[in-house]
């Protein structure tokens, strides 16, 4: 499976919850980096983790793919 048809299957649950989460994060981080007043250096930097680990969360939740042996598990449950 390449990319492109990972990236075009559905995605469980959890992980478009997890995603949207990390979207956030990106998003607080980046609005912390690009503030236009003078922020301490510690600020500075945990906005910079947080852009980071929030772009890395949501790019792994992206790609998790469901696998229809178990949706047809659950579906029976």
């Amino acid at each position: 499976m390449n990319i492109v048809e990972r990236y075009k299957k559905p995605t469980p649950s959890f992980f478009k919850t997890l995603r949207n989460i990390g979207i956030a994060l990106a998003a607080v981080g980046g609005t912390i980096l690009a503030a236009p007043i003078a922020l301490p250096g510690i600020v500075l930097t945990v906005g910079g983790y947080l852009a980071v680990a929030g772009s890395v969360v949501t790019t792994v939740s992206q790609a998790v793919v469901s696998d229809d042996k178990n949706e047809q598990k659950d579906a029976i449950k």
